[in-house]
């Protein structure tokens, strides 16, 4: 029987070529979705999982791949990342997308129908990709639909030739856009989409329908490029809304269907309003890689009401691995805040075992790197806590502390929340995020502490400490602790011995 869903539900992106490619070696031949093993599924869901994206997976054309295997600085990346490189190792962009059908060497939407089945069976929901803003350059609109597409000038092509190319047409040679980030050059094997025209709209809420046929949510590729402001501030033309009326037709036949978007720039809150049950949340990345608790604080200081639709992460396949970026202790203690923080839990393929290496998606075959005992035991017990129903579906909130002395600044160093059930049930998460040693006191506001005497048991640690509720309320959790070290406290309630 499949399991409700939490409030804040566990992803985990799995990089499906690269995936399926480590299989085919073991099989000694080219596997399909099919070949996936029952005990893969079965291992994703007993570490915790709740919801797989399979990135990847759809059909792409052979000018995206020649153009993977021609570009120089791409080449430059793909040997930094596979010494030992081959031709055979790139299979072009998986975002480069030719058709919404899944790509034959997967095996086919027919393949995909099986293993959803089987994933069902298991209480495992199925995430795709949905990429709005852009086509492969090989893409059959280009001949049967130009229309759908931006076009420039002969001067566009001469003064930009990083953002457009020249592609015969029908009868006559057309300049076409390259899709493109505004902040950036344009993607070489993508042809940027023109939203200013309603067939255009029309035609992608078709290519949209496609894809919620064949799962249970969508992660939608950088879904603010086609946010009209956005769009008109780049390429100079107006446009009405796409989301806001495609994700309601789409919910109003199956209102369960989740949109999840890949969202920068603080645009996270109005793409939630247009209709997006969860969005992004690199800033809280960003903070944490800084290092410094205050504007860690201040970023989870925002209204419930948004923060329990974000996606929280430390690595996805855009990003660094946080195990290049972070040390040991640092990135424990991030991922204690990311992790126990209120929102979607997205881990990515590879993280768990603290590989180093980010793997292009451009590449189906990622480097032999071992695992990391220590860090992959951490991620298996953090995984196993927050099966707790009180981090599923409690109550979240952020906490305060103060000094324990005059003079002593460290009590700014920590970060602290609580979850709290409606049976007073409760945890606190407190972590030093700082490079030394601190101490504060934790203020617990929870009345329901009064005259009762506590149990604190750390479930990310061995420590159990004892504590009198009514001291907990006047002065606060005395915390010394050092440097990234963190708890995971469930308070418990003793019961007094009888006389």
């Amino acid at each position: 029987m499949t399991k409700a869903k939490r409030n804040y539900p566990t992803l985990y992106q799995v990089n499906i070529r690269v995936w399926l490619n480590s299989i085919s070696i073991k099989l000694c031949k080219r596997a399909t979705l099919d070949d996936i093993p029952d005990h893969e599924l079965d291992k994703i869901k007993e570490m915790g999982f709740e919801w797989v994206w399979l990135m990847g997976i759809w059909q792409t054309g052979s000018r995206g791949k020649e153009i993977s295997r021609t570009n120089q600085d791409l080449l430059d990346e793909f040997e930094r990342t596979l010494p030992d490189l081959k031709m055979g190792d790139i299979g072009g962009s998986g975002f480069a997308i030719t058709s919404y059908e899944i790509h034959g060497d997967l095996g086919g939407n027919e393949a995909l129908g099986r293993i959803k089945k089987k994933m069902k069976e298991k209480g495992l929901f199925l995430m795709l990709d949905f990429v709005p803003n852009h086509t492969a350059i090989d893409h059959q609109w280009v001949t049967t639909h130009p229309e759908f597409y931006i076009e420039g000038s002969r001067d566009d092509l001469q003064r930009e030739p990083q953002n457009y190319i020249s592609i015969p047409s029908k009868d006559k040679e057309r300049i076409f856009a390259y899709g493109r980030d505004p902040f950036f050059s344009g993607w070489p094997d993508t042809l940027q989409l023109d939203y200013s025209n309603p067939e255009l709209q029309k035609a992608m809420e078709i290519e949209l329908g496609k894809v919620v046929k064949l799962c249970d949510g969508i992660h939608c590729d950088m879904a603010m490029l086609v946010i009209p402001s956005v769009f008109e501030k780049t390429w100079g033309k107006s446009c009405d809304s796409f989301w806001p009326k495609a994700i309601q037709k789409i919910k109003s036949k199956n209102p369960e269907f989740k949109f999840l978007a890949e969202v920068y720039w603080d645009l996270e809150w109005e793409l939630q309003l247009q209709g997006f049950d969860y969005t992004y949340d690199k800033k809280l990345l960003d903070r944490l890689t800084e290092g410094k608790s205050q504007p860690i604080r201040d970023h989870l200081s925002a209204g419930l009401e948004y923060q329990g639709h974000t996606v929280r992460f430390l690595e996805n396949h855009d990003e660094p691995r946080a195990a290049s970026i972070f040390d040991q202790k640092k990135h424990e203690a991030a991922a204690i805040i990311t992790y126990y923080s209120p929102g979607v839990r997205f881990f990515h393929q590879g993280q768990l075992e603290g590989k180093k290496t980010r793997i292009s998606t451009h590449l189906i075959r990622g480097p032999h790197e071992p695992v990391d005992p220590v860090l992959h035991q951490f991620y298996l017990r953090l995984l196993q806590v927050l099966k707790n129903p009180l981090f599923e579906k409690g109550r979240w909130r952020l906490l305060d502390t103060k000094e324990t002395w005059h003079g002593n600044s460290t009590w700014d160093s920590f970060v602290a929340f609580s979850w709290e059930s409606s049976q007073n049930k409760m945890g606190v998460v407190v972590v030093n995020y700082a490079p030394y040693s601190g101490e504060c006191f934790l203020e617990l506001p929870l009345p329901y502490l009064t005259d009762k005497t506590w149990s604190l048991q750390n479930l990310m640690g061995d420590e159990i400490y004892v504590r009198e509720g009514n001291s907990l309320l006047s002065e606060g959790l005395f915390l010394d602790m050092p440097a990234w070290h963190y708890h995971v406290f469930e308070f418990k309630q003793l019961k007094k011995e009888k006389k």
